[in-house]
């Protein structure tokens, strides 16, 4: 069996040689797959990519005898999934890795607001040690709207009950079975915007989701509300969201994420060599966030915890265990 792994940086090979090396003929390159390099992995069986990959028709007509292709990501896009079937390829994917590390993150942008964590650590470090003017509030109480009742929302909720929060919640299907297990209720959307004193964001960005929380949407909800994002930037109206913030409407956010992201497709993408990183600082400044003192901003990393990216790889080398006994796992198709 020989796999050649495309995008991998050197801590990711050292962990797939190392569970690997001795089995199997695997190799690595540090390169995105393409038309043009694709001859170094002809005559392999399978292929480990990220999404810089494009693994379309004309790439696999370069590679007759591969079998398999372990993404790891969980969107496939960058595949041609039909052409894969017509040849009888497997494709793995990591579905999910960072329910409770986002789930955590949220609450930390939650904290930060309530507790005035960034303004606390800023005026120590400047020498003073008065708390005059910090005063934050308490979670215990208060109505948390979480807005997509997913894996990730589901954690939230979690949370948020632990800490003694009423939540309300919206999702297109609900659930009454876990809404009754874990104390909280199901709402309409408007019941949510105008019941809640914290907004948390959990649904995918789509069409139907793109500017969700827009100018009418901070119209029907309570003066002084805090607004958290750590879903798809595009999910809510940027300039509606300064304007609500300037007219007090919205009283702090916190953002792990910026409209203008719509190029990111996994959040892995932002530890990668070939993301421009830079391009997010422009986006922060033309919409006047960075410096705004009600803005609680964290450079998409509510994934970014060890256990997390730990998870990725793991999960890949599940993928290609599974392939390799016959029993292949978390299939695209």
């Amino acid at each position: 069996m020989r796999i050649n792994c495309f995008e991998l940086q050197d801590w990711e090979k050292d962990y797939l040689a190392q569970k690997f090396g001795n089995t199997i003929d695997i190799s690595f390159n540090s390169e995105t797959l393409t038309a043009e390099n694709v001859w170094t992995a002809r005559d392999v069986d399978g292929i480990v990519v990220f999404v810089y990959s494009m693994v379309n028709k004309q790439v696999l007509d370069q590679m007759p005898n591969l079998k398999f292709i372990a993404t790891m990501s969980t969107g496939f896009d960058h595949i041609d999934i039909e052409e894969c079937k017509r040849r009888n390829i497997v494709v793995s994917t990591v579905p999910s890795y960072g329910e409770n590390t986002v789930a955590e993150h949220t609450f930390a942008l939650i904290f930060a607001i309530s507790r005035r964590i960034i303004e606390s650590h800023e005026r120590v470090r400047e020498g003073n040690f008065s708390p005059s003017g910090l005063t934050g509030f308490d979670l215990f109480g208060k109505t948390l709207g979480v807005i997509g009742v997913g894996n990730i929302g589901t954690h939230v909720i979690r949370i948020a009950k632990g800490i003694g929060m009423d939540v309300v919640a919206h999702k297109r299907t609900p659930d009454p079975k876990l809404a009754a297990d874990l104390g909280f209720r199901f709402v309409t959307m408007g019941e949510l915007l105008s019941q809640s004193d914290i907004i948390t964001v959990h649904v995918p960005y789509n069409q139907e989701t793109h500017h969700m929380l827009n100018q009418d949407a901070f119209s029907k909800m309570k003066n002084g509300v805090i607004i958290i994002n750590t879903a798809r930037g595009a999910i809510i109206d940027t300039t509606a969201l300064v304007g609500a913030l300037q007219s007090g409407r919205i009283a702090a956010a916190g953002l792990d994420v910026l409209e203008e992201e719509s190029m990111i497709r996994e959040e892995h993408e932002l530890l990668h060599k070939e993301f421009p990183i830079e391009d997010l600082k422009t986006v922060l400044e033309n919409h006047m966030l960075l410096n705004n003192p009600k803005v609680v901003i964290t450079p998409h990393n509510a994934f970014n915890s060890r256990e997390a990216v730990m998870r990725i790889l793991r999960t890949t080398e599940e993928n290609i265990n599974g392939f390799l006994s016959g029993n292949p796992k978390n299939l695209a198709y």
